[in-house]
């Protein structure tokens, strides 16, 4: 039961000055807010259901996923584990108690037409897999999909139906996007057709976790399952991006959507029409975002570019002189704002194209010139590298920093792959190595742009940089590395 307050006269002068203000903040309609009705009815018929049917085969001693409704917040957390169906091994497709069996599995999600012959956009995640594709336009009428081509790291999707003088949406500009502009969704969430809600973005350019090649748009309009491949609208009715996940702690909507950019996804549409595949530029970098604290470290004027943390010594980085410690501040003549804009930068370039790089590297910016590759599926997931053993000798004590440090032997900096370092035996709280974020087990490769080759090398290094008040370390850390800004000056 919801609760209604009476209003106040404070809470009155509130309301009529927002409303006498309202066309002063550049709203329209009634009250002072858009008006969506026309753009859900000129753009809906352009919009699609798609669903899909997955055939699953597996052991009939498998444990089954729960008989949990669909509208509920649980059930596509529990759809990642279990194929969905009846409990135990007596379902309508059961067999003999471990024997296997073959299960039919069902999902809903939405896309947009692109063009009048009937090709449709939608994200890879709806049609992973799937046997059989249906598509239901706005007039009921259905069509059997055939899948053109996916791309995963993007999670866009083709497929076409055969149909003719289909609507096809108009396409939009993503970088005219203003953050606090109005966008409309339209789609079906939880299977409820031609659902449309409103939101405004958010930010632009998001970077997400293990998303590396989509600057996503973020709003906060209604997004849930079922939205997944739908449109993003402006209100001039043109699509900007595609809806594909949330941000959620429940499973339901919090108010936090995020969308591929359409120019992104139409690319990618592109590719997969002509190739069949997609096509990805690599130059072989391992990179990290830059911090003020790093920035001022590395002598640069404010945060920027991509810090370069490891070098592919097979990469074309490296035979283009690319170093650990080089930030990457433009690429092709466009600027690195973000660490997340080298990725997205190179992958967008034809693999064997002539590129240049713009490097900051001791103190200095300077060009290189770099012969881009092309990136494989198996790069996104690096091996695991040896475990170091523990060395057995004590550790010496660097007492400024509050750290314990040993030696690496022969065969350590074999098995590590490194030529020189000292290991983090210790880090004593509160100390200044345990504020630079340093752990045991970290291998201390660098300070600044000096290799690190000895402890005593490691203290003589210490000393020369005393005056500052910060140094940058590069640490190996498990099968990665990184730079840790360490501050020397304790009372700075």
């Amino acid at each position: 039961m919801s609760i209604h307050k009476p209003m106040t006269h404070m809470s009155k002068f509130i309301a009529v000055l927002a409303l006498a203000t309202a066309p002063m903040m550049g709203l329209a309609g009634p009250g002072g807010l858009p008006d969506f009705a026309d753009l859900a009815e000129k753009q809906g018929a352009s919009v699609v259901n798609i669903s899909t049917t997955t055939t699953v085969r597996q052991d009939a001693r498998a444990p089954q996923m729960p008989n949990i409704p669909e509208d509920d917040p649980a059930f596509d957390l529990f759809r990642r584990f279990f194929p969905p169906g009846p409990n135990g091994p007596g379902g309508p497709n059961g067999g003999m108690p471990g024997q296997p069996r073959e299960q039919e599995s069902h999902s809903l999600g939405s896309g947009f037409i692109t063009s009048a012959d009937g090709y449709i956009l939608t994200n890879a995640h709806v049609v992973d897999g799937a046997d059989e594709v249906t598509v239901k336009l706005s007039d009921k009428r259905e069509f059997k999909a055939r899948v053109i081509g996916a791309d995963k790291r993007t999670d866009v999707a083709l497929i076409k139906i055969e149909g003719r003088n289909l609507q096809a949406v108009a396409l939009g500009d993503p970088a005219r996007l203003r953050v606090g502009e109005w966008v409309v969704a339209i789609g079906s969430p939880f299977g409820f057709e031609s659902t449309v809600t409103a939101g405004i973005v958010s930010a632009k350019g998001r970077s997400l976790p293990q998303e590396n090649f989509v600057p996503f748009i973020q709003t906060d309009v209604a997004i849930n399952p079922g939205n997944s491949g739908g449109p993003l609208f402006n209100l001039k009715g043109e699509v900007v991006g595609i809806n594909s996940q949330i941000y959620s702690r429940t499973g339901g909507f919090m108010g936090l959507s995020f969308a591929i950019p359409i120019d992104v996804a139409m690319d990618i549409a592109e590719q997969l029409k002509t190739n069949g595949k997609v096509t990805r530029g690599r130059i072989g970098v391992v990179i990290q975002e830059v911090t003020k604290d790093l920035a001022e470290t590395f002598g640069l004027a404010k945060p920027a570019g991509a810090l370069v943390s490891a070098v592919d010594p097979d990469g074309p980085a490296a035979k283009a002189g690319v170093e650990a410690g080089d930030i990457i501040l433009r690429f092709n003549g466009k600027a690195i704002n973000n660490s997340g804009d080298l990725p997205r930068t190179v992958a967008s370039v034809k693999p064997g194209t002539r590129s240049t790089l713009q490097v900051w590297r001791k103190g200095a910016s300077r060009e290189l010139g770099v012969t881009v590759a092309e990136l494989t599926d198996d790069e996104s997931a690096p091996p695991r590298g040896p475990q170091r053993k523990r060395n057995d000798k004590p550790p010496q004590n660097v007492g400024k920093l509050g750290l314990g440090l040993s030696e690496l032997t022969g065969a350590q900096r074999r098995q590590l792959d490194v030529k020189g370092g000292v290991v983090v035996e210790e880090v004593l709280q509160g100390g200044l190595a345990a504020k630079a974020g340093l752990r045991r087990g970290d291998v201390i490769l660098q300070i600044n742009d000096e290799e690190v080759k000895s402890i005593d090398q490691f203290n003589q290094l210490l000393t020369q940089f005393e005056k500052r008040k910060r140094v940058a370390l590069r640490v190996k850390r498990g099968d990665g590395t990184l730079f840790l800004p360490l501050q020397l000056d304790s009372g700075s």
